[in-house]
């Protein structure tokens, strides 16, 4: 039987997309160097898995002299607006960008490497790659939540393709669609569908798209509603809203989709689910007690409450009713875990006050007050 290889490190990052690039730079600005990003495919893979015609909802803008960071930014001093020079970045437009971050802070990231388990120590944690088995006396678990879509949503969800599965919108075949989820990923197919002069019917249980909240988390963006009133959509577009579907059902060689109060709509076309994501974070429940609802319960410094040195980075974090879980709100806790990391090893983290100075390290929590709809 062969032995596996042990290496030592301070920390141990699990994703290289936003979240664990984002911290991975915040660990570099507190002053630690013994640690390791681990990436179980290329830096911004999830990004690059995107549709291609799918854009972020959250407009980049370059840095200004009045100290507001590019919303898409994951580090004081990049700015995806400024390197792309776009407003709404592809999602392979980001991986780039995150590429040419990832390289410029020097981080060291081993790609094409999966993180199979994770087991708490005396010492710390014991990181098993399949190949080698890392010692380590933090993790921070920031592998995101694209790559794990929710397939069970409603009944029948395996007759749907799930919209993170779809590589284009223009390459669909067929001319009658069904969408199930009228959030932004419902919105953002229906939209592109409908540029190609595709038949959509978009269901939702609620009505995100009339939401008076300003908040993205609770309502559509301004620039999703922006592309709805294009005269197109409105045309190839026909809108479900308060209709909760029951089940999805094959029959002959039509798909049947049926509401909770019995109506049936048919499509010779596979109904395409926009119904969210399950996330990263079910993968290491063990290691955190849960919320509620669901998500991981953390102290106020994002740490695993039952495995001290287990960190969450990303837009799983939770705190009370506070939601992180777009790039600009959960950047803000980057320095966070990175002060409480840097603590624990002795370190004085000088350089982490320039985030507070930039409103990325703060001490009440600034998010909204409200659970996300289901993007």
């Amino acid at each position: 039987m062969t032995t596996k290889d042990s290496k030592n490190y301070d920390v141990i990052v699990v994703g290289g997309g936003a979240a664990g690039i984002g911290v991975a730079i915040a660990l570099r600005h507190a002053g630690i160097e013994n640690f390791k990003v681990l990436e179980r495919k290329t830096v911004g893979a999830s990004f690059a898995a995107w549709p291609d015609e799918t854009r972020f909802i959250t407009p980049s803008f370059p840095t200004n002299s009045i100290g507001m960071l590019d919303l898409n930014s994951i580090a004081i001093g990049v700015s995806p607006a400024f390197s792309l020079e776009v407003e709404h970045p592809t999602g392979e437009e980001y991986a780039s960008h995150l590429r040419g971050v990832a390289g410029f802070f020097e981080i060291p990231v081993r790609e094409n490497t999966n993180v199979n388990h994770i087991v708490k120590t005396d010492d710390g944690f014991e990181v098993d790659t399949g190949d080698e088995t890392l010692q380590a006396k933090h993790v921070i678990w920031a592998a995101g939540e694209f790559q794990y879509p929710r397939f069970n949503a409603i009944k029948g969800s395996e007759f749907c393709r799930h919209t993170a599965t779809v590589d284009s919108y223009e390459s669909l075949e067929g001319d009658d669609f069904i969408i199930i989820g009228g959030y932004e990923s419902g919105v953002d197919a229906a939209y592109h569908l409908a540029y190609h002069d595709k038949r959509v019917r978009l269901f939702d249980s609620g009505c995100p798209w009339k939401d008076e909240s300003s908040d993205p988390s609770i309502a559509l963006s301004t620039y999703s509603l922006e592309r709805m009133r294009e005269e197109w959509f409105g045309q190839f577009v026909e809108l479900f809203p308060d209709t909760r579907i029951e089940s999805v059902t094959r029959e002959d060689d039509n798909y049947v989709v049926t509401t909770v109060d019995g109506k049936r709509f048919e499509t010779p076309t596979q109904p395409l689910l926009a119904g969210g994501f399950e996330g990263s974070h079910k993968l290491v429940a063990d290691l955190f007690e849960q919320r509620d609802d669901g998500f991981p319960l953390l102290n106020e410094n994002d740490e695993s409450t039952i495995a001290p040195g287990m960190f969450l980075a990303g837009p799983s974090v939770r705190h009370d009713g506070h939601v992180f879980c777009f790039i600009y709100k959960y950047r803000q806790r980057f320095a966070v875990v990175a002060k409480a990391i840097a603590t624990s090893l002795d370190l004085p983290a000088e350089e982490l006050e320039n985030y507070r100075k930039w409103g990325m390290y703060l001490d009440d929590l600034s998010c909204c007050g409200e659970e996300c709809a289901t993007c």
